[in-house]
């Protein structure tokens, strides 16, 4: 009943940037936390940075300032802008929502994004 539609992935030479959207729909009551996990081949799925609604931020440390993740609240979006993109950057970035679907119990169910390749070409 929930879905999250990503866009902004693409290929980007070393030293460029790049942002990437994330928007949920459907039957959403409130969200805690959105973010972005990435994946590269051969690695396991790891967290690049999260938000929650109170807008507490967690990134990963290999972000080292670079990236910025923001939330639209009232349209249930968040997006991560990176810049200074390395080669090290390239995975499949997906987005994530923590998503409680009525006021009832407030239980949260992770969705996740399709998925959207981020290339950096050295």
């Amino acid at each position: 009943q929930v879905q999250l539609v990503e866009s902004g992935g693409g290929l980007v030479q070393t030293g460029g940037s790049l942002r990437l959207s994330c928007a949920a729909s459907g039957s959403i009551f409130s969200i805690n936390t959105m973010g972005w996990f990435r994946q590269a081949p051969g690695k396991q799925r790891e967290l690049v940075a999260g938000r929650s609604s109170g807008n507490r931020v967690n990134y990963a440390d290999f972000v080292k300032g670079r990236f910025t993740i923001s939330r639209d609240n009232a349209k249930n979006m968040v997006s991560l802008q990176m810049n200074s993109l390395e080669p090290e950057d390239t995975a499949v970035y997906y987005c994530y929502a923590d998503v409680s679907t009525t006021q009832a119990l407030g239980i949260n169910y992770r969705y996740w994004g399709q998925g959207t390749q981020v290339t950096v070409s050295s």
